[in-house]
């Protein structure tokens, strides 16, 4: 019985370490009221939050539904709006004015190629995204996903959020300890202690006090506390893949009450890209870039250039720097530790794949907990292949943004070098010469990206599949009548929501209906 984990600890707290705390504390909940199970969160009051990761997925209302979050109180306490997919400006070519949709939406067909099949060979003038949701005209119209009458966490659409993960932060720590029984030291760790097989026994703090745990997380950041440096677990750069080593941050705000983006907004420079995020009091703007292409000054005037085509730009405002390597670690699961968050890895924001990543460990840690100290090197095992799988995946995914790109200038021509592009993903773009991407090409459960993320970057960029074969009668016509559905619920909810502020605002007044 001694062998049986009743105790976690996790170092760092931050997005990812309250994040995770809640997803596991929710699924243990008996456990943790028995007193069969402890959670303790051991933070640093000295370590700012990198603060910049403020775009999630959708599947984000869920995990927050689970841990018993009041979707009305998130808005009100952490600075949300409302978030239904990416939009990329001028990612195919330098000209102002191309740009094209990843909405959240997963259109009918779409995991079968049959939607995109239609799509390329009806040479239809409209994008992909705007043929084939709603959710494009939703976002060029500025509209909310929902209305003050849905429920919380459901919607019209799909949808995600922008946040402040500052505040994020501090809320989930709220929620984590007064609701769901977590403990929480504020403390330094000044050391990790191993056991004689070179697991982890336990950390002493700044006060020389000794915790121990039999299973422990790592969410200390890129400083990675246990799984690099007590553990000494390699970290895998891949910036020979995915170039970008730089990000120039600052958070920008509003000059009038403005409306508020419903979409995270990523527009091409000649070394990288910027990406600009709508909350209810600012923008969050960025240019990541590699500087190997371009020196600090030059990245900072195409950022100041776009802040004052937008017209929010004063020169009071502070831009900081943030370096960091693209890649993560050899092994995410190691003897008793388990790495989640920047420890595990950190992959350019391209696409918000960060706080998913951290969902997705956390779930999967919730589910497979293990039972005894006997199973670690099972469970070990399978979280190592899943996510050894989702992060090339996700390497290759953020790649296909650049490779597809017709840009002139070095860094984006150097990303079409076939040195730099993941061998699978060359195939893969083989395959697409003449099929659309379907589930067939990405068949694991729980995929990262599916199918249609795919369809709508390839053909956002002047890449076409060509079809030897006509559509199938039967499944032309099924298309098409889905398309007329789609057109018909466009009309409808255009005239129906509000404007992302405007809902913003009736939650901040009268809050959404309970589930």
């Amino acid at each position: 019985m001694s062998e049986i984990i009743k105790s976690i600890i996790i170092v760092g707290g931050g997005t990812a370490g309250w994040l995770t705390a809640g997803i596991i504390a929710a699924r243990h909940q008996s456990r943790i009221n028995n007193s069969d199970l402890t959670i303790t969160l051991v933070e640093s009051a000295n370590i700012p939050s990198v603060g910049v990761g403020e775009g999630t997925w959708p599947t984000m209302p869920n995990t927050l539904r689970i841990m018993g979050i009041s979707e009305t109180e998130f808005f009100r306490q952490c600075q949300v709006s409302f978030k239904q997919g990416s939009k990329f400006v001028n990612w195919d070519n330098e000209s102002q004015d191309n740009f094209y949709y990843h909405p959240f939406d997963v259109p009918e067909g779409a995991l079968t190629g049959d939607s995109a099949s239609y799509w390329l060979n009806e040479n239809e003038q409209n994008s992909l995204a705007q043929t084939l949701t709603s959710q494009e005209a939703i976002c060029e119209a500025g509209l909310a996903p929902k209305t003050i009458s849905s429920p919380e966490y459901a919607g019209y659409t799909n949808y995600g959020y922008h946040l402040d993960a500052v505040k994020f932060a501090e809320f989930l720590q709220k929620h984590c300890v007064n609701q769901l029984g977590v403990r929480h030291i504020l403390a330094d760790v000044h050391q990790v202690k191993l056991t004689n097989s070179q697991s982890i026994e336990s950390i002493i703090l700044a006060d020389e006090s000794n915790l121990e745990a039999d299973f422990f997380i790592d969410c200390s950041g890129f400083k990675s506390l246990l799984i690099g440096e007590a553990l000494g677990v390699k970290f895998n750069e891949v910036g020979d893949t995915l170039f970008a080593d730089t990000a120039l941050a600052v958070q920008v705000p509003y000059t009038d009450n403005t409306s508020i983006a419903s979409y995270t907004q990523s527009t091409a420079q000649s070394a990288g890209w910027i990406w600009d995020i709508g909350l209810p009091s600012r923008r969050g703007v960025g240019y990541v870039y590699a500087s190997q292409y371009i020196s600090r000054d030059e990245a900072q005037a195409e950022l100041v250039q776009y802040l004052k085509a937008s017209g929010d730009y004063t020169e009071t405002l502070s831009i900081r720097e943030i370096k960091f390597k693209s890649g993560h670690r050899e092994k995410f699961f190691h003897k008793n530790c388990v790495a989640i968050g920047l420890s595990a890895g950190f992959l350019e924001p391209l696409e918000a794949s960060a706080l998913v990543m951290v969902e997705l460990s956390a779930t999967m840690i919730a589910e497979q907990l293990p039972a005894t100290k006997s199973t670690l090197p099972i469970v070990a095992k399978r979280f190592n292949d899943i996510f050894d799988y989702r992060w090339q995946r996700t390497i290759e995914f953020l790649k296909l943004h650049y490779l597809v790109s017709n840009r002139t200038t070095p860094f984006w021509l150097d990303n079409k070098k076939t040195e730099s592009v993941p061998s699978r993903l060359q195939e893969q773009m083989t395959l697409w010469q003449f099929n659309p991407p379907t589930q067939l090409d990405f068949n694991r459960l729980g995929e990262v990206f599916q199918a249609p993320s795919y369809q709508f970057v390839l053909y956002g960029s002047q890449f076409r599949t060509q079809s030897l074969f006509p559509l199938d009668p039967i499944i032309k016509n099924r298309v098409i009548n889905s398309i007329h559905q789609t057109n018909l619920r466009t009309e409808q909810l255009l005239t129906t929501l509000p404007t992302n502020r405007d809902l913003i605002e009736q939650i901040y007044s009268y809050g959404m209906k309970n589930i």
